[in-house]
């Protein structure tokens, strides 16, 4: 298409001397154009890079939208530096260093234009512009779409990035857009972004979907507010806020997300109003970091697709649900950690595959007037300085309704438990916890039932038809005589015709203890998976052959023995069903295997993976792999371990049951101890269906070691021992640089030498994780780098993606 000729009317104060000029070339049109002119363009290719310094209008030929193409063959297609109009234009840029439209004083109004372009920014606000930006769609799968910059802003109406090679919209140095019923997709980076302080984003009724990155990423003290929004379709985290970002969300919508809907850090404060979160793949809500808040009001947390609590709060964050619903999902709240909080009101939580709410590792949780229906366990307090308040909440169709374990000291204050299928309250393990005027109806096991000699405080308390008894208090404590519940004032309708018998085992009762029923043994409640570990129950075989598994295998960093006793082992059953293929014997190959090593070197991968191979080669029907630990085999009371232990033999059939800490089932002082049971009924299962499940023990060297000599039939199942190794420096540092490369951050001079001497002093006490040590070091390392980069006003390529020797966290 030609170049064509621009027409100019010339306008004045009066209609006289209104007159029309025609120009060869755009920028001799403007160079004559003054205040108030209108420039109308004819259809052609402009190879101009024009700039826009008067109130003009500036159009192509009514209705034939797209038929002038500014195309010029490098630098900034056209620049606006004034009030102007610009109306129907098609705007092609071809230089990576520079925006196709640049807008940079002024509030010019752009609209039905279309930026096609393979530029730095399809469209770029700067310095003091506010553009009125309509219907304009930008098209740049080489750079940003939209970028509103230092103190820029403007407000862009029914506009669409259709493509960007980085974020579909970004804010930062001061940058403050507004968004109305835009939509981006398609981009390679975040959706919106917007990062550094005073950068502010407001958005009403806009989409933001087909995402390869975050939907919303919120950082360095940027604000926003989004209203009426979905966010769906992303590969990455759904919303992101860190470094005290602050953002909210009211009437959105976010969900069809692989991973966290939307995860908080570092000081983060997101406000959800109104807001629906389903079809998430990890958390619904992850909020960490001590100043990390969360309130959320009247929103609906749905429908997960994985395998991890709904809530997550933990490193002293906070979380406030008020008025809300969590429903379909495998766990519904976790607190974890000290510092952190959860304060609930008026919300229900139903529909729970595991635990409702989960509080572990001195965290804090507070429920008011909460339902909590259809769940596994209502709420788990699980070990030393977890408590809280639950108060007037019901508890309806669970296994269990509360249970207090390993010295936590919560207080139940007029709740309601009905309809539970073990116990109402369930209190062991050095538990502790009062219960004031708490109601249990209808329990298919106890109502109340405390054992261990726990010390725990009942107060006014009353249970109805309870099928067990009303009450069983076991003795079994380390405080010696004396231990147990202190009850006062409670009641059950079984009092009055109490059936006494004589129990197996001594009953402890305190001063204060009014009658109520003291019945035989029943099963304990059923474990739930331990938070970071939840397994699937009826997975799809895999469709990957063993040598692509074998080629993952591979792919891991150190492990080289580990590999080699893989693939040793991998040939002897390959050769094994050939030569049964071609009617000769095989040798038998036992398939458990015993894994030994510190936490933290590969064990659970590496047991994953073989029993994909496995299943791969036909060996196995499934390949999946059930991870339990003795909390998920061993009961408190006779008869109950072998049930459990059974279950989880189940749940592994056609794959790999992976037993972690195996040497806790046999533990040196075992006394009454029921570990040696799940291990007698382990073996059994292991011989009567030999090639239906393959068993992987793990643990510490030497106690696995002990572990194989507890029972004859132990050592013969597990002929084979494989020994992970703790990684060395230099693998630890491919860890890290393998985990920058997937995060598209670099290692500067000096970095990696740094992070192998830093690894090599780094003190490697119990607690020492290997490879997950490795990954929390890159982490920190991309937390101090933005905490340093949320300074920089415009930080080019290299800042964002360049780690140095200063991000190294400090030794301690």
């Amino acid at each position: 298409m030609a170049q064509g000729t621009v027409q100019v009317t010339h306008t004045g104060t009066s209609r006289w001397r209104r007159r029309t000029g025609e120009y060869a070339s755009l920028a001799a049109a403007l160079e004559a154009a003054a205040d108030g002119d209108v420039l109308t363009v004819a259809p052609g290719t402009y190879r101009e890079n024009l700039v826009v310094q008067r109130a003009v209008t500036l159009r192509g030929p009514e209705g034939s939208p797209g038929s002038v193409r500014i195309a010029p063959l490098d630098g900034v297609p056209l620049t606006v530096r004034a009030s102007a109009v610009v109306l129907d234009l098609h705007v092609e840029g071809q230089d990576a260093a520079a925006p196709a439209l640049l807008v940079e004083e002024g509030t010019p109004e752009l609209s039905g234009m279309r930026i096609v372009t393979r530029s730095a920014a399809g469209i770029e606000v700067r310095g003091g512009a506010r553009p009125t930006v309509r219907r304009c769609t930008v098209d740049n799968p080489a750079g940003v779409g939209i970028a509103v910059l230092d103190g820029g802003g403007g407000v862009f109406e029914e506009c669409e990035v259709v493509a960007a090679g980085q974020a579909g919209i970004a804010v930062r140095g001061g940058g403050h857009p507004r968004l109305d019923r835009c939509r981006v997709h398609h981009a390679s980076g975040s959706g919106l972004t917007a990062t550094g302080e005073n950068s502010a984003l407001e958005a009403v009724g806009c989409e933001i979907y087909e995402v390869r990155g975050s939907g919303v990423q919120i950082t360095g003290r940027a604000t926003a507010h989004l209203t009426d929004c979905d966010v769906h379709r992303t590969t990455s985290d759904g919303v992101t806020l860190d470094t005290d970002a602050v953002l909210t969300l009211a009437d959105c919508r976010i969900h069809d997300v692989p991973e966290n809907a939307v995860d908080l850090r570092s000081r983060s404060v997101l406000t959800l109003t109104r807001t629906t979160v389903r079809q998430f793949g990890r958390n619904g809500l992850s909020v960490w970091d001590p100043g990390t808040r969360v309130d959320a009001n009247q929103c609906e947390i749905f429908d997960s697709t994985g395998d991890y609590p709904a809530v997550w709060v933990s490193d002293g964050a906070t979380a406030v649900l008020d008025s809300c619903r969590v429903h379909d999902v495998p766990d519904a709240l976790f607190v974890l950690d000290r510092g952190s909080r959860a304060d609930v009101v008026d919300s229900d939580l139903s529909q729970v595959r595991n635990t409702a709410v989960s509080v572990s590792d001195g965290a804090t949780a507070q429920l008011d007037d909460c339902r909590i229906r259809d769940a596994a366990t209502g709420a788990w307090f699980r070990d030393h300085g977890s408590g809280g308040t639950l108060n007037n909440c019901t508890v309806d169709g669970t296994q269990t309704g509360v249970i207090v374990t390993k010295g936590a000291d919560p207080t139940i204050e007029r709740c309601t438990v009905d309809s539970p299928a073990e116990a109402g309250f369930y209190v062991s393990a050095g538990g502790r916890g009062t219960f004031l005027n708490c109601r249990v109806r209808g329990s298919a096991g106890y109502g109340f039932h405390v054992i261990d000699g726990c010390r725990t405080t009942l107060r006014k308390c009353r249970t109805e038809r309870c099928a067990r008894g009303g009450y069983e208090f076991a003795e079994g404590g380390a405080d010696g005589p004396g231990s147990g519940p202190d009850v006062e004032d409670c009641t059950s309708d079984e009092s009055a015709g109490l059936r006494q018998q004589p129990p197996a085992e001594p009953v402890v009762q305190t001063a204060h203890q009014s009658p109520g029923g003291l019945l035989g043994s029943v099963p304990v409640p059923r474990a739930v998976e331990e938070e970071a570990a939840a397994t699937v129950p009826h997975p799809e075989p895999s469709s990957r052959t063993s040598q692509d598994v074998l080629g993952e295998l591979d792919a891991l960093v150190g492990l080289e023995s580990v590999k080699r006793e893989v693939r040793a082992l991998t040939d002897m059953i390959e050769v094994g069903r050939r030569r049964r293929e071609a009617g000769l014997k095989a040798a038998s190959v036992k398939r458990h295997l015993v894994f030994t090593g510190s936490p933290g070197t590969g064990k659970t991968t590496v047991a994953r993976l073989y029993g994909e191979i496995l299943a791969s080669l036909g060996v196995l029907e499934k390949g999946h792999l059930v991870e339990v630990s003795r909390v998920d085999l061993v009961g408190e009371h006779i008869g109950s371990t072998a049930i459990r232990t059974q279950e989880a033999f189940e749940k592994a059939r056609g794959g790999v049951l992976f037993i972690d800490e195996a040497y806790a089932l046999s533990p040196e002082d075992s006394g009454r101890d029921f570990g040696k049971e799940a291990i007698d009924t382990l073996v059994k299962l292991m011989e009567d269906h030999r090639d239906a499940v393959v068993v992987i023990v793990a643990g510490y060297t030497a106690e696995m070691e002990r572990f194989l000599q507890v029972n004859p039939g132990v050592a013969s199942r597990f002929s084979r021992t494989i020994t992970f190794s703790d990684y060395g420096p230099e693998e630890l540092l491919r860890i890290v640089e393998q985990q920058a490369e997937e995060h598209e951050y670099r290692l500067g001079p000096g970095v990696a030498e740094a992070l192998q001497k830093y690894f090599t002093v780094l003190p490697k006490g119990p607690a020492f994780g290997n490879g997950r040590t490795a990954r929390q070091t890159f982490e920190a390392m991309v937390e101090r780098h933005a905490g340093r980069v949320a300074q920089l006003a415009e930080p080019s390529t290299d800042d964002l993606t360049l780690l140095y020797t200063e991000d190294l966290p400090e030794l301690t």
